[in-house]
């Protein structure tokens, strides 16, 4: 049990969701990562480098929303296994004051604390 009370739980899942719907639609992303964010056209070399940096920027960004994408849904399916608001780690409850701030926590306070400092 994650001790996190129904309507916790129901106002974590709403979050979840839609963080995840705002992923699926970017409004200035590339439709895929093949696609140019900007084209490259016939121009001064200072101008392409702006321009191949712009496009490393942007698939950069959508490499970051792809692995957001894939921990957020990673979370809404620990909502189904009943493991949702629990640490990956020790096994104890997360709490709802960090879940709200990282619905998609897998890790307790102390636990996250212990890893940043492994790192």
């Amino acid at each position: 049990m994650n001790g996190l009370a129904p309507e916790q739980l129901a106002l974590l899942r709403a979050i979840l969701e839609e963080r995840l719907g705002a992923l699926a639609a970017p409004a200035s992303a590339p439709a895929n990562a093949r696609e140019l964010a900007v084209e490259e056209i016939e121009t001064s070399p200072a101008d392409k480098a702006t321009v191949r940096l712009l496009n490393d920027l942007a698939l950069e960004a959508a490499g970051h929303n792809a692995a957001q994408a894939l921990a957020i849904r990673r979370a809404l399916a620990r909502f189904d296994d009943g493991s949702y608001g629990m640490c990956d780690e020790c096994g104890q409850n997360i709490g709802f004051s960090r879940l709200q701030a990282r619905p998609e926590a897998r890790l307790c306070i102390a636990c996250q604390t212990r890893a940043e400092k492994r790192v």
